[in-house]
């Protein structure tokens, strides 16, 4: 973790993060929605897929220290960040580790139905958007996942699966 100098400037753009999120091991995923054009055209593109990152702390007097990340190319106006586990595949009888792209594939695939349809283009004028690029759904809990290989015929990659507790 490197510390914010006064003099120094990080190459990057600094993205704010909780600071539960920053120690961890956790794969980090770089959706980009709005940049694929055509008919025929998924609508979240996996940008970026790693564990390895570069962190910013920065400390101010009497205050909790706040947490960045720092992502070449962020744009919020394209971009969605999240975290990951290792999530694991069964293939012979034995776990497998999925590989970064397939986990981010997952997720592309079970958010696609909440990306935002809209121009890729702006004028210059225009600030950063309100909204995110990717709208969180009502539809889907994450208290349990069901992850499905795409061979199955299911409509999703990723589906949530009801609490037997939750009416």
């Amino acid at each position: 973790m490197e510390r914010m100098s006064i003099f120094g400037r990080q190459q990057g753009t600094l993205v704010s993060i909780h600071e539960d999120n920053a120690n961890t091991k956790d794969w980090l995923i770089l959706l980009e929605a709005a940049t694929i054009v055509g008919h025929e055209r998924e609508r979240l593109r996996v940008a970026l897929t790693t564990q390895d990152r570069q962190l910013v702390k920065k400390r101010r007097l009497f205050r909790k220290p706040e947490y960045f990340l720092v992502l070449d190319g962020y744009d919020p106006r394209i971009h969605a960040l999240y975290f990951c586990p290792q999530l694991y595949k069964h293939e012979d009888g034995s776990l497998v580790p999925l590989t970064g792209p397939e986990i981010g594939q997952l997720m592309a695939k079970a958010l696609e139905g909440g990306a935002i349809e809209k121009a890729p283009w702006y004028v210059p004028n225009d600030g950063l958007p309100a909204d995110p690029v990717i709208k969180a759904s009502s539809k889907m809990e994450f208290d349990s996942l069901v992850v499905e290989p795409p061979g199955t015929g299911a409509d999703k990659m990723l589906r949530a699966v009801g609490s037997p507790d939750k009416t």
